[in-house]
């Protein structure tokens, strides 16, 4: 017992400074972005509208890349995430038209777990197929969205079909807070507790570190490389649920891109995309200055090239600074044990 905690809480703490570090430089760039768009444009921020899309249109991403981060935690990336997104949305808008007067939390847990299903597929093909993450979830992602065209084909669910209350769950605030952000938030602090005070959450980040070491230290990796996925599916599903409420109409495209956003914001946040560093809180932010900076750009009167280019600058940035943050701290390491 005492081996397998050693590790882990040397990793939790290092964790702990660099994440603290990076999320209030991320912070930082969020209020510079914001304001920037209100000196150019007031109601960017100060009116209901643009308050309500500031807090609004990170929610759903924001979900996707909490899944992510854990699953990037662990040395891995799912990739299918959009397409789970997709499938979840569409099978939300069937529920409702096929099964009239459905309970909302019912068709929300079927959603959920219909995402989790397909997360643990995933899981299950990495965990004991011992085949890399990206290879099995690229693959899943042709096949997951094949599966949405082919059920859905040329059709499409619109908001004539689905309750007003459920969509009202896109649209609808709470004290001028969008619910959305609400449920979001929620979630988001639910995953940082968990990361951060169970021993479950602790060994995501000893396996990332050196799964050869969590091994050897006996911990249980398999297990958590199962858990991680089936997370980043259930937040997909719950993710594909909200697109629905909040987009009204949902076809067999819904979610495509919404993969790579989700690693971006991961990445962006600081999870080290080689594993075993960063916080969901971190790939929250990541998720938030994202597409703060895709509303704020054009309102700039930046053309859409340029939007793309800087989200790329951003991710590259991130890489090449955990690259740096790496080594420095590998130097201080060695530095240390010459020391003693």
């Amino acid at each position: 017992m005492t081996t397998t905690n050693i590790p882990v809480s040397a990793v939790s703490r290092t964790i702990g400074r660099l994440g603290r570090a990076r999320e209030f430089g991320i912070l930082l760039a969020i209020v510079l972005v914001v304001a920037a768009g209100t000196v150019k444009n007031p109601s960017f921020l100060f009116s209901s509208d643009g308050w309500r899309d500031l807090l609004l249109t990170p929610s759903i991403l924001l979900l996707v890349a909490v899944g992510q981060a854990i699953v990037i935690i662990t040395r891995n990336v799912d990739l299918s995430v959009g397409s789970v997104i997709g499938l979840t949305a569409y099978l939300t808008g069937r529920l409702f038209s096929d099964i009239p007067g459905i309970p909302i939390p019912l068709v929300v847990l079927i959603a959920v777990a219909a995402g989790a299903v397909l997360g643990l597929v995933n899981g299950a093909l990495v965990a004991f197929g011992k085949v890399p993450a990206m290879v099995i979830t690229l693959g899943t992602l042709y096949a997951y969205r094949g599966i949405g065209v082919v059920w859905a084909g040329s059709n499409r669910v619109n908001a004539s079909d689905m309750p007003s209350s459920f969509l009202g769950l896109g649209t609808g605030q709470i004290l001028t807070i969008p619910i959305l952000t609400i449920v979001a938030v929620v979630v988001l602090a639910i995953a940082a507790w968990y990361l951060r005070n169970t021993r479950g959450g602790r060994e995501f980040y000893a396996i990332g570190s050196d799964p050869a070491a969590a091994h050897l230290y006996g911990l249980r990796v398999t297990r958590r490389i199962l858990t991680a996925f089936i997370l980043s599916g259930a937040l997909a599903g719950l993710a594909g649920v909200f697109y629905a409420a909040r987009y009204g109409t949902v076809d067999s495209q819904a979610g495509t891109g919404w993969e790579l956003q989700a690693v971006g914001a991961a990445v962006v946040g600081g999870v080290a995309i080689v594993g075993g560093v960063g916080t969901v809180w971190g790939a929250a932010l990541g998720a938030v200055l994202l597409l703060t900076i895709n509303r704020a750009l054009p309102v700039l009167g930046i053309p859409d090239f340029w939007q793309q280019a800087v989200v790329g600058v951003l991710i590259i940035g991130a890489i090449v600074l955990d690259r740096v943050l790496a080594v420095r701290q590998k130097r201080r390491l060695i530095e240390t044990r010459d020391q003693a």
